[in-house]
């Protein structure tokens, strides 16, 4: 499931100017998608532009740490995106600040995001989980040599869109294959160019990311692929914590896990690893996994 060539600029340069929301007033920024034909917004972008908004309204000298969000309904790719920011709260270490996102007159998202100035402390984490390097694996254009000739159409269609995250599964046969498996994979991500040095930009290009595939590795237990006509997926929360300092344009990893199915709702969770082994950032999303029948079931 990667994206386009990581040589060309022409993706990630679209995604840093999608995360460049105009000011509309103080608390109120307007954002746009692009025009890819998809039915709906991506949920990374609309967490992506939310930090945005987010970070506009607080001290520089305090980061993100963490963000909680619920998607409340589909965005509609053709229509601006209104981010209204609330500035719930700036204490002594701490700022917290909630986002409404509006389409057509209505809440579409909401996000809670807090901020932290920097601070010494303890300091422990989790070890990264022993896989082949990113350069050990085939990188986007052997995969669609390998595979693009054997997807149906809809997912054909998926892997030749150009897109500003270069995505390496350490195991892509989880694309084509309906074996039921552990609920597990991992994935090299990066951006696909050189991002500037300003690390709250780099934390909304890994909020966008991080939407990529969670979701997705709920299926796996079940032989089920996100494409299917049969399955109704749709991101319902998500949740990131930031740890330590990262760069989104160098190779991480993206450990997922799904330790829980049930009720037509799937439960997500996943580490994010520098290579040298550091965890920077862990994510945790719900999202409706429903098996469709013939009568519409509505969300």
């Amino acid at each position: 499931m990667p994206p386009a060539d990581p040589a060309s600029p022409g993706a990630i340069d679209s995604l840093l100017s999608i995360l460049d929301l105009e000011r509309l007033e103080d608390n109120l920024f307007r954002g746009r998608s692009p025009q890819q034909s998809w039915q709906r917004v991506f949920g990374g972008q609309v967490l992506g532009q939310a930090l945005v908004a987010a970070v506009r309204t607080v001290d520089p000298r305090r980061v993100t740490h963490s963000l909680h969000a619920y998607f409340l309904l589909g965005g509609d790719p053709t229509c601006p995106i209104i981010y209204s920011v609330e500035r719930v709260r700036d204490g002594g270490s701490f700022s917290t600040r909630r986002v409404t996102a509006i389409q057509h007159g209505r809440p579409m998202f909401v996000m809670s995001a807090s901020f932290h100035k920097a601070e010494a402390g303890f300091d422990h984490h989790s070890e990264m989980p022993g896989v082949p390097a990113p350069e050990e694996l085939p990188s986007e254009q052997e995969l669609k040599a390998r595979m693009i000739a054997h997807l149906p159409t809809n997912m054909r269609s998926y892997w030749e869109r150009e897109r500003p995250i270069e995505l390496r599964p350490v195991d892509a046969s989880r694309y084509f294959s309906r074996e039921l498996r552990r609920p597990e994979q991992y994935i090299w991500m990066r951006a696909t160019g050189g991002l500037p040095d300003d690390f709250p930009l780099h934390q909304c290009v890994l909020a966008y990311a991080s939407d990529f595939s969670l979701l997705d590795t709920a299926l796996i237990a079940h032989g089920k692929l996100m494409f299917d006509k049969d399955v109704q997926l749709a991101s319902l929360d998500h949740a990131l914590w930031f740890h330590r300092p990262f760069r989104a344009d160098d190779w991480l990893l993206y450990a997922q896990e799904s330790p829980n199915a049930h009720g037509s709702r799937g439960f997500c969770r996943g580490s994010i690893f520098t290579r040298d082994g550091l965890l920077v950032a862990s994510t945790a999303q719900e999202g409706l996994m429903r098996q469709r029948t013939s009568a519409f079931l509505p969300r």
